[in-house]
């Protein structure tokens, strides 16, 4: 059976939404947004603060193992943070070799690396030696900065470094997220590198995911807007439907965990950001359902949070105590 990862997404799939998601349908495992490295050793707050399923056996309450994705250049200060992160026994440790975002890629960090498979290497020896071999130890890259010219040559650094497996996001950084996404590469990589190769990157669908696996030729896929616009995605993959999906019974079932996600936001976050958490999801939701249209166009206009339940509650959304 293929297996299912939940993809790190920075700023959009914290802990918040791995929660709601992987209540839906638990995944085999998720991977958090990536902790910056830089310079320092982190205490181990924060680590926590990006990851409190660190505090419950590093997993979703469905579930879930959580891995935690570290981002930096720096081999050694890299190796000295997955030292301390390996302290709290994290279900895994992942590299970050994929973010496009330029305030990251300006700090030589993500994607920006793909031009130096050299140090790739470096860092992945550098943190193979800090993490023992019953931590599953893994990578998530790109195919390269603006060209696939060394994609073969990350995949292999990082594969001779000691990662136990990678995720191929079939996209340069230069691409971003416009579609399409280059399936074939990872298939190419795989063809190179001696350990399992996970694909990712523009599966929105059933459809896609097939036509995923049969051209990257990859049984594993990672999700990741595609899971967040249809929280049954996963499910719907892993029972084999063929038929369209009953979108007004998903929606019913979507109602209370839209709800339970709205108050984890506002423990989480000051009222002041709260809804645009919200509006965020909705804006995603809304490629799959109508009524998540309906919903998000009602949410857009408020931006205080005591309006923000009462269009909830106007909608069906179950809002479960007030507002401080």
């Amino acid at each position: 059976m293929t297996r299912l990862i939940l993809a790190p997404m920075e700023g959009l799939a914290d802990d918040v939404l791995r929660e709601v998601l992987t209540r839906v349908e638990a995944y085999d495992h998720a991977v958090t947004e990536f902790v910056r490295v830089s310079g320092t050793v982190l205490p181990l707050r924060a680590f926590t603060r990006l990851s409190p399923e660190l505090r419950s056996g590093s997993a979703t309450s469905s579930g879930t193992p959580v891995r935690v994705q570290l981002l930096g250049s720096d081999p050694a200060c890299m190796a000295d943070n997955a030292a301390q992160l390996v302290r709290l026994t994290p279900a895994g440790v992942d590299l970050n070799f994929g973010c496009p975002a330029p305030t990251v890629n300006r700090h030589r960090g993500g994607a920006a690396l793909l031009d130096e498979p050299e140090l790739l290497h470096a860092i992945a020896s550098a943190v193979r030696k800090a993490v023992p071999p019953h931590i599953p130890f893994t990578a998530k890259m790109r195919l390269g900065v603006a060209d696939t010219g060394r994609a073969l040559d990350c995949g292999r650094a990082l594969a001779e470094g000691g990662v136990d497996g990678l995720v191929v996001h079939a996209r340069t950084k230069t691409d971003g997220y416009r579609p399409p996404a280059h399936w074939e590469w990872v298939g190419r990589i795989a063809d190179v590198v001696a350990v399992p190769v996970v694909a990712n990157g523009e599966v929105w669908n059933e459809d896609d995911w097939r036509r995923c696996r049969a051209v990257s030729g990859a049984s594993d896929v990672m999700l990741g807007r595609g899971a967040v616009a249809d929280p049954f995605l996963a499910r719907r993959i892993r029972a084999g439907a063929v038929e369209a999906p009953r979108r007004d019974a998903e929606w019913a079932e979507l109602q209370p965990l839209i709800g339970e996600f709205w108050q984890r936001v506002l423990i989480k976050v000051e009222a002041r950001h709260a809804p645009g958490r919200l509006k965020q999801w909705l804006n995603l939701l809304r490629r799959n359902f109508i009524a998540a249209e309906q919903l998000y166009l009602a949410v857009r206009p408020e931006r205080d949070v005591e309006r923000v339940n009462q269009v909830l509650g106007a909608h069906g959304i179950p809002v479960l105590r007030a507002a401080a």
